[in-house]
């Protein structure tokens, strides 16, 4: 049983690198980051 355990996580492993799923919330940013914060508050732009 742990043998097939195995293999199974083999095959997914190939899968993935052959075909990669594509997650967008991997990719998608949910607001500006602390850098752009910096940078407006430099600029005199920030929330008062």
């Amino acid at each position: 049983m742990r043998i097939l355990t195995h293999i199974a996580g083999y095959v997914a492993a190939i899968r993935e690198f052959i075909a990669p799923t594509y997650r967008p919330e991997r990719y998608y940013m949910r607001g500006p980051g602390p850098a752009c914060a910096r940078r407006s508050h430099a600029l005199g732009f920030g929330a008062r």
